[in-house]
């Protein structure tokens, strides 16, 4: 049951400005790329897409031809409003797309709806003779790693062309060259069709098969201009011998390896869900950044979830020990806040949360962590001055630099992407980020039940 049962600090009330038609209002997006989404006449999300340039595609669903089109005009009846989540790059738009479509489920979007994390290529650079994989949990140390990519079968498809060129291992072999066996090892069929250049019978030595590494992770990096330009070449001449199915072929692999660039960053693009999380270590290194006296236990970690400022929730996920603690799992329905207003949001959540905690005379978590920057922080202790009460440490995670915020300190406190702390904060901001998002959606399917 939503935990709703204080009033919050008063707030000021908002009237919404009257909103302009769906067409109308794609004219106001901006040329840069990002993320938009179609809602109905109820509000709820029914379609979700990327866009390189914002108001040009998105704009695409007003005209004649979208109303006409067979795989759009069901959906384009539907449409009542639309928003936009501008991106960097393209590329984020991507991820960001994924990541709603997974999250929100809109009944016009046929694909992302699985469980799936996206995935990455990975080179085990330690080994003798580095393998190269395709992997969706990727190891954390002992590996060069690129993604996460936005295709799975797109980064498939370019891994079978740099094989092709570069004859580098996917097998899962653990070869060592000191051991004999390896001298009487049968090659597989990789390496007949040139696609292997068979370290498994050591028909390669090791520093001609770290050039071949050497060469595909330049390649990854953004040196394969010569490559294409000679792949192009071939094409050329497979066209004018008329060997057409070649030249398709290399016209599809040049493609592929086009694709490559649609990735994330490892660093910027952390999935939490994706890499093994050490919860004692992570603690420990709270307790050494925050300077706290001994190494908590409890976390406790809020995030808000609304559509244009409608049925907005607040989220509460509890960990103990570094792993999520279910049972302390709440839920609230944000009361006096009208439109858009993330700040008043937190500041009533905060408030009805401790306020139970203080009337209670319950245990107040070792760490508060507020999803977002400044601003939500400063809501969060607007909330503790208003109950008079004491805090406990209080702590926010901004998602674009992954910034750790502190109540009356200017400067934030930046980790290493890899940091257990910083991994497990993330951990705890992505749960109450899910659990925020699946209590909104179940509010608007319940709506549309009704």
């Amino acid at each position: 049951m939503p935990d709703d049962d204080f009033a919050p600090p008063p707030v000021s009330e908002q009237t919404p400005d009257p909103r302009p038609g769906p067409a109308d209002k794609v004219r106001t997006f901006p040329t840069t790329p990002g993320v938009y989404l179609m809602k109905d006449d109820r509000g709820a999300v029914i379609y979700v897409g990327k866009a390189k340039n914002l108001r040009s595609r998105a704009g695409n669903y007003f005209l004649k031809e979208a109303a006409e089109n067979p795989r759009t005009r069901e959906l384009v009846k539907h449409i009542v409003d639309v928003e936009f989540i501008p991106c960097d790059t393209e590329v984020d738009a991507l991820l960001k797309e994924a990541r709603l479509i997974k999250d929100i489920r809109p009944r016009f979007n046929k694909d992302l709806k699985d469980d799936k994390s996206f995935p990455y290529l990975q080179i085990r650079i330690r080994e003798e003779f580095p393998r190269v994989e395709f992997t969706r949990t990727p190891r954390s140390k002992g590996v060069k790693l690129y993604g996460p990519f936005t295709s799975a079968r797109s980064l498939r498809a370019a891994i079978q062309v740099l094989q092709r060129v570069l004859q580098f291992r996917t097998c899962t072999l653990d070869i060592v060259s000191t051991e004999d066996r390896w001298r009487w090892f049968r090659p597989c069929l990789l390496h007949s069709i040139r696609q292997c250049t068979a370290p498994c019978n050591l028909r390669v030595s090791k520093e001609d098969y770290r050039k071949q590494i050497r060469k595909l992770i330049l390649i990854l990096e953004g040196k394969r201009g010569k490559l294409i330009r000679e792949m192009e070449v071939q094409m050329k001449e497979a066209s004018v011998a008329m060997q057409f199915e070649k030249a398709a072929r290399i016209r599809d692999e040049i493609a592929a390896l086009n694709k490559l660039e649609l990735r994330g960053d490892v660093e910027k693009d952390v999935q939490p869900e994706v890499f093994a999380i050490d919860p004692k270590k992570g603690l420990r290194g709270l307790r050494k950044v925050l300077g706290l006296a001994t190494v908590p236990r409890s976390i406790e970690g809020f995030d808000i979830a609304h559509l244009s400022g409608q049925d907005t929730v607040a989220s509460l996920v509890s960990f103990l020990d570094g792993l999520p603690f279910k049972q302390g799992y709440r839920k609230f329905k944000i009361k006096s806040v009208e439109g858009v207003d993330d700040f008043a949001s937190m500041r009533e959540v905060v408030f009805r949360r401790f306020k139970r905690l203080h009337d209670d005379d319950a245990v107040f978590p070792d760490i508060l962590l507020i999803d977002g920057g400044k601003g939500q922080l400063n809501a969060a202790m607007d909330a503790f001055r208003a109950l008079g009460i004491e805090p406990p440490t209080v702590i926010s995670l901004a998602k674009q630099e992954e910034e750790i915020f502190r109540p009356g300190e200017s400067e934030s406190i930046k980790l290493s992407r890899h940091s257990a702390a910083l991994r497990l904060l993330q951990y705890v901001r992505d749960e109450s980020h899910r659990f925020a998002q699946h209590y909104h959606h179940t509010l608007r399917r319940k709506k549309l039940i009704d």
